[in-house]
């Protein structure tokens, strides 16, 4: 099986799908089965390939930590989707409830939350011990309401057309996951368009996915920006999946000249008519409510939050960008030189991504740039206002940058009130957020704590921890939306 690139025409791979979808019109759910069980076992052949072009790439050879991220963010995080995508589709066959109706609660506004981490059949609650994550659904959402129609859909087994998705370049488990995600539960064929930072991946997904490829329900093409655009436009794609910054989505939906994509806004007039979900790039905030920490719960989340800032380079779209602090708070110091500590400890990275030195040098504003090996120095930048740097707080800055902003407030539950409602509507982006509680103020402000999460709008809220954990943690079926991931 050759990779369909740009010498070869977007409307072959639109018409080796379309032959199918007329010959076999039907994706049945045990034929789904027996193709998640096949995909698993071709991608236990593919992983020591896929790691090691991923530290290739990233300029990280030999580096033991690196070969530990990119397992974990790459083959780990897509073998584990699968063996939840099998017991899924195990459950619709069967006509049995994907989640046990038993295990879901009401919190104390009446709102149903749907417990979903972590799973059954796996081994989450050794390797993430003391984590749970679940899924708070809608006001409106009943108990036989929880999946919508998204069950329906997927048990019908009904191809209802072709998916572009313009995969993600920083993450490599991402564009696999979304195109997946599409076959097995929307029951789409998949035209997936890999992005030209990671498309070195193209070969070895290629045969990770082979008996999706042989099946007819996927194609894999790569490719410069003009074949993204081709393909978006081709008659035969129905919808399309991006996962990428604003500024994409932007120029996809409303076109890439500034003045003809203002004249659309206004008039709301899309340059694409098609339907387009996005997984779009955020401002990424953690709350750091005051009170009296231990200095092992100072440390650790100190530890927690340099982690999210150094993990993959900081060319993840969950990276921390702006640490929110309480002016008063006697141990901010403290915490901050905790986190500069965590980091100085951190090897600098080499900055892959495109653009990552030209946005460090224009946005950390500290005289320094990348070293002769083309590593960035993290920068955490402490105290900075929103009114005199908006740049900082409104635009995703992708490389490794990290800001740190001190609100005013008369007591720590009045600034907990405020940062919410500063990350809600001054921060862009409502992708993921995270949040730390002391002990103290859990126990003794059970109230503000919950109307905290109940009010931030965000897809992702994790308690004392880096939100970017939920996105790893795939939860049975893609209709659960929002999980609040916390530790004890």
């Amino acid at each position: 099986m050759s990779i369909l690139t740009e010498n070869s025409t977007v409307s072959q791979a639109v018409r080796d799908l379309k032959e199918r979808s007329l010959t076999r019109p039907q994706l049945s759910t045990s034929e789904r089965i027996r193709l998640c069980g096949e995909s698993l076992r071709a991608l236990d052949g593919v992983v020591e390939d896929w790691i090691r072009v991923g530290v290739q790439a990233k300029q990280c050879e030999n580096n033991p930590k690196i070969l530990a991220e990119e397992l974990l963010t790459g083959p780990t995080v897509v073998a584990r989707y699968l063996q939840l995508a099998l017991q899924t589709l195990q459950a619709i066959d069967r006509e049995t409830n994907i989640v046990n109706p038993r295990s879901i609660y009401r919190l104390g506004n009446g709102q149903l939350a749907v417990p979903v981490f972590p799973a059954k059949g796996l081994f989450d609650s050794l390797a993430f011990m003391g984590l749970r994550g679940s899924v708070r659904m809608k006001a409106d959402v009943g108990i036989n309401e929880i999946h919508g129609n998204l069950r329906d859909i997927a048990a019908s087994g009904k191809i209802a057309g072709i998916t572009a998705v313009l995969g993600a370049g920083n993450v490599s488990s991402i564009p696999a996951t979304d195109s997946l995600n599409r076959i097995f539960f929307d029951c789409r064929l998949v035209i997936l368009k890999m992005n030209p930072v990671n498309q070195y991946l193209a070969g070895i997904f290629q045969r990770a996915f082979a008996p999706l490829i042989e099946a007819g329900l996927l194609r894999i093409i790569t490719g410069a920006e003009d074949v993204g655009r081709e393909l978006i436009q081709h008659e035969g794609v129905t919808d399309v999946h991006v996962t990428g910054s604003i500024c994409t989505h932007d120029a996809i939906v409303w076109g890439t000249d500034p003045d003809e994509r203002d004249r659309r806004k206004r008039l709301n007039q899309p340059l694409l008519t098609k339907p387009i979900s996005s997984e779009l790039g955020n401002v990424s905030p953690w709350i750091i409510v005051p009170g009296a920490y231990s200095q092992r719960e100072l440390q650790s989340q100190a530890l927690h939050v340099a982690a999210s800032i150094t993990n993959n380079a900081s060319f993840n779209c969950l990276t921390t960008r702006v640490i929110v602090t309480w002016d008063r708070w006697d141990q901010r110091s403290q915490f901050l030189d905790l986190v500069k500590h965590f980091l100085a400890q951190t090897p600098p990275r080499p900055a892959y991504y495109p653009g990552a030195v030209e946005r460090y040098c224009r946005f950390a504003a500290n005289g320094l740039g990348p070293d002769e090996s083309n590593r960035l120095p993290w920068a955490l930048l402490i105290d900075q206002s929103i009114d005199d740097r908006p740049e900082l707080f409104r635009e995703e800055l992708f490389t490794c940058i990290c800001a740190e902003t001190a609100l005013s407030a008369a007591t720590p539950n009045e600034f907990l009130a405020g940062a919410t409602e500063f990350v809600n509507d001054r921060i862009f982006g409502s992708l993921c957020a995270s949040v730390t509680f002391p002990p103290d103020f859990r126990r003794t402000h059970p109230v503000d704590v919950e109307q905290c999460l109940q009010k931030l709008r965000y897809g992702s809220v994790c308690v004392n921890q880096w939100s970017g954990l939920a996105y790893a943690f795939y939860a049975a079926m893609g209709s659960l939306s929002r999980i609040n991931a916390c530790q004890h």
